[in-house]
């Protein structure tokens, strides 16, 4: 079976695990939006990865978990708006790939690998503990995201899948 981590958002990333292993992890496709070339989320992108990596599976052997992200206090309009966008276009995505859709919210997943309360870096330390030979995929500060889809995915793997 194949499970889709997604970190969503600009910053973002894609996590791709089968058998409890990492394929491969992306930082979420992204390209320049209007006059002032604001980031936005690449979905033709997000796609064709997904299609490349789901294209010899079917549809049941497909699992794609996004962390259910809502707006946070203190965080403007306008950024608010863009993070929706970016969470709308994941989910447009992998409805009209007919693909199975999970949402798991950020305080159940940290919870599960003991991140509640902890460092944006944290996530990062803890993928690596648990996915050593990734590690120098994971090597700089900005790679936090990276392990957060890493996690996600592993998160729906112990505990929907090897239940």
């Amino acid at each position: 079976m194949l499970i889709i981590g997604i970190d969503p958002g600009i910053s973002g990333a894609l996590c791709f695990m089968e058998e409890g292993k990492i394929i491969d992890v992306i930082d979420m496709p992204s390209m320049a939006d209007g006059k002032k070339n604001k980031k936005q989320v690449n979905g033709s992108q997000v796609f064709n990865e997904i299609l490349r990596h789901t294209k010899d599976k079917k549809l049941d052997e497909v699992k794609v978990i996004i962390e259910h992200v809502s707006a946070m206090p203190g965080q403007g309009v306008t950024s608010m708006f863009n993070f929706g966008q970016s969470f709308g276009i994941l989910k447009g995505i992998c409805s009209a790939m007919k693909l199975s859709l999970y949402f798991v919210r950020p305080a159940k997943w940290k919870k599960h690998f003991n991140l509640i309360n902890a460092s944006k870096d944290a996530s990062r330390t803890k993928a690596i503990e648990i996915f050593p030979y990734f590690s120098a995929n994971l090597s700089k500060k900005k790679d936090a995201n990276k392990a957060d889809a890493i996690l996600i995915a592993s998160y729906f793997e112990e505990t929907f899948i090897k239940k």
